[in-house]
């Protein structure tokens, strides 16, 4: 066998046993809540940015129209958002409602429960959200 093809060779397999591990984690914490991870991911952006275009929350949470289009559609069902246009009708606004803005006096503690758990030191969580994100935008770039 080719030394490069051995599984424990690959730098994408713990990439992606860690993303996998770590979802189920948040899930843990959001399954009871009736929200997925993505839902999640999209909260977090709309608690920073509410009332923020379609297109844009897309590209910061790295979600092609395919995946966001059904997942905002869902929420809105459930009352947490409301999509509208924007001043010149060609976008879509994404916002907020009541119970969307309330749901971040919810969501507020996961953060620091997947810390706990995750056991890593100030140090080694910033040089893993370094790295982690050097790499995604440089993998984006790429496919751009």
């Amino acid at each position: 066998m080719q030394e490069q093809l051995r599984l424990q060779n690959q730098l994408c397999f713990p990439l992606y046993a860690v993303s996998k591990a770590v979802t189920r984690l948040y899930l843990s914490y959001l399954t009871p809540l009736g929200i997925t991870y993505t839902q999640y991911v999209v909260f977090l952006v709309l608690f920073e940015q509410d009332g923020i275009r379609v297109k844009e929350l897309g590209k910061r949470l790295f979600l092609d129209s395919g995946t966001l289009s059904p997942l905002l559609e869902k929420l809105e069902k459930q009352g947490y958002v409301e999509k509208g246009k924007s001043l010149d009708k060609r976008e879509r606004i994404v916002t907020l409602t009541a119970k969307g803005k309330a749901l971040e006096a919810t969501l507020a503690p996961i953060p620091f429960q997947i810390a706990s758990r995750l056991q890593l030191n100030e140090d080694e969580a910033k040089t893993l959200y370094t790295l982690s994100y050097r790499l995604l935008n440089q993998l984006e770039e790429d496919h751009e």
